[in-house]
């Protein structure tokens, strides 16, 4: 038998969760493969199986383990079942919605599910033949993958979430993860210890949105990566949090801790909660760069293997919540640091320009700080800053006007 133990995965992580199991008991399993999920305070990880063989669980699901214990022990001694071969790599149907290929009998063809739903074949193909939406299906496999029973119930009761009865006033309850907990006891220091206030400005999306429409087919062609809003935003703040350095330090005991570095968090929605990994040096990236930094981390948000190094430090966080509709919030500083902002939905509004109402794509900013250490003149400085900055593009060169840069005035 070979133990299967809950690694080390950080030096203050001592204690994890057994969320799910994802082979049964008795199951043979392949070198390698997954066969549980874990949870800690900070990050969902996986345990594979080190050898191939006969699975024995130790460990029940919702488990508290500690380092270093036995979660399973594989019998490697086992002889491997009859008609059992490895695991196929791609058991789920990862194909763009545009693309259409036959089922396995080869007779009728039928649009495959995107790529951002997990579903078995046979759930993915009912899925494309009845225009089920996927969104209103409640997913029962491993891993939140849409099961073919799962289909068939949306099927029986639509309009209604999957498994639920018409005047039902079932409630249940679920045991809080360790990193819901987390994120909650951070949430609630940030607004205990802190001297939180949020100042508001308005940015005039019109140039970005012409350089995006003008640029992203090129830029695409050349970096392998969509041009997208995040980078024009990291690459303001960046210039603005080292034109007012009390934006991007924090207080540690009586000290003020400044960097000459920009670290910038990006809050992203993963399936266990909310996750800031960092993009490190961001000052340093081009603008190629930090899209593809960008897409990296929010994939392995998504996938639920983002390392702790990943999620670790950070001066500056930027939040998005336009992706989700929002028109104006008040993000909550991600501590120990000073200052978050928020970025918004871009909507279009009558505004005045040169005496005249012009409509023009408008989004709020919000800028929620630590007043004990950034004063008014410093927040509203450098969201006025970043305001500019993304007005005219052409300054995220380097920070500066090049006419006025060439002319040296």
């Amino acid at each position: 038998m070979i133990d299967i133990k809950v690694p080390t995965i950080g030096e203050s992580i001592s204690e994890v969760t057994l969320i799910k199991w994802l082979r049964n008991e008795g199951d043979w399993v392949e070198r390698d493969e997954v066969i549980a999920e874990l949870e800690s305070e900070k990050a969902t990880f996986e345990i594979n199986a080190e050898k191939a063989g006969k699975l024995k669980r130790l460990a029940q699901e919702g488990d508290t383990l500690k380092i270093g214990d036995i979660a399973c022990q594989i019998d490697e001694t086992a002889v491997r079942p009859e008609g059992v071969t490895a695991p196929i790599s791609k058991e789920l149907v990862s194909v763009p919605s545009k693309n259409v290929e036959k089922s396995e009998s080869g007779t009728a063809p039928v649009n495959a599910v995107s790529a951002d739903i997990k579903a078995t074949p046979v759930a993915a193909a009912i899925i494309a033949d009845k225009k089920v939406d996927p969104v209103s299906i409640e997913p029962t496999g491993s891993g939140g993958k849409i099961l073919k029973q799962d289909v068939m119930d949306a099927l029986s009761s639509p309009g209604r979430r999957a498994g639920t009865v018409a005047f039902s006033r079932n409630e249940r309850r679920d045991k809080m993860s360790n990193l819901r907990k987390t994120i909650s006891r951070r949430l609630v220091e940030a607004k205990n210890s802190t001297a939180m206030l949020t100042t508001f400005n308005e940015v005039d999306m019109s140039r970005i949105m012409d350089t995006r429409a003008r640029y992203k087919d090129k830029f695409k062609e050349l970096h392998g990566v969509n041009l997208g809003f995040m980078s024009f935003f990291t690459k303001a703040c960046c210039f603005a949090l080292q034109e007012w350095p009390a934006v991007n330090a924090y207080i540690d005991s009586d000290e003020i801790i400044y960097h000459d570095y920009c670290d910038i968090s990006i809050a992203v929605s993963a399936p266990k909660g909310l996750v800031v990994p960092v993009i490190r040096n961001a000052e340093s990236l081009d603008m190629a760069g930090i899209e593809k930094k960008v897409v990296e981390l929010a994939t392995k948000a998504k996938e639920n293997k983002l390392s702790l190094e990943e999620m670790q430090g950070g001066t500056f966080t930027i939040t998005n919540g336009g992706v989700f509709g929002s028109l104006m919030s008040t993000p909550i500083i991600n501590i120990p640091q000073s200052a978050i902002l928020g970025m918004h939905k871009i909507e279009e509004r009558a505004v005045v320009m040169s005496g005249q109402i012009v409509a023009r794509p408008m989004m709020y900013l919000a800028l929620s700080y630590d007043h004990r250490i950034i004063d008014g003149r410093e927040s509203v400085g450098f969201l006025v800053r970043v305001k500019e900055l993304l007005e005219n593009p052409e300054l995220l060169l380097m920070g500066k006007d090049p006419v006025k840069t060439l002319l040296e005035i």
